[in-house]
């Protein structure tokens, strides 16, 4: 079977298509909860659980090793430096929000399904913050949940509006 077919026509394909996209930075489960749901037609209670856990996998990976690869990046990528500059800029500026209210403010951020919000960059502003991967994971999953009911309900909206139904 190829892949594409594998990934579009199967239930176990369309779980891990739309775990894929989820982990992707800037679309993330804000695109892949309607992408399984709209696009590959996955129900709900399916495509939640793949949304989510593709935006999880990149967290801690991000949140432990992220100001290294950065390191790295300089060192031995110098043409990237701009690239790794704009990262942490955005980083830190996000950082800012969440610093004041810590752990709580890093929930509500990566649950507010905007662009700019989520996982990725909510994983790396705790990175910049200093903050320790046992405490600022349960932060990012309960936010991941969160954005991910809001997206879930949304979609439904979304599909219904679209089906007539509604």
């Amino acid at each position: 079977m190829e892949l594409y077919e594998f990934l579009t026509t199967t239930t176990a394909g369309k779980c891990l298509f739309t775990m894929l996209v989820s982990m992707l930075p800037i679309i993330e489960l804000r695109g892949g909860v309607p992408f399984g749901v709209a696009v590959l037609g996955l129900p709900s209670y399916l495509a939640f659980p793949a949304a989510v856990l593709g935006n999880l996998i990149p967290a801690p990976f991000i949140i432990v090793y992220i100001r290294r690869v950065f390191e790295l990046m300089r060192k031995y990528l110098p043409s990237l430096n701009g690239l790794v500059d704009k990262l942490e800029k955005k980083a830190h500026l996000k950082g800012r929000k969440v610093q004041k209210y810590q752990y709580l403010g890093l929930w509500l951020f990566v649950a507010i399904p905007l662009p700019g919000t989520g996982a990725w960059t909510g994983s790396l502003a705790a990175a910049f913050l200093g903050m320790r991967l046992k405490k600022a994971m349960p932060a990012v999953v309960l936010g991941v949940l969160t954005a991910g009911c809001i997206m879930l309900g949304l979609t439904h909206v979304g599909v219904n509006l679209f089906s007539g139904a509604v």
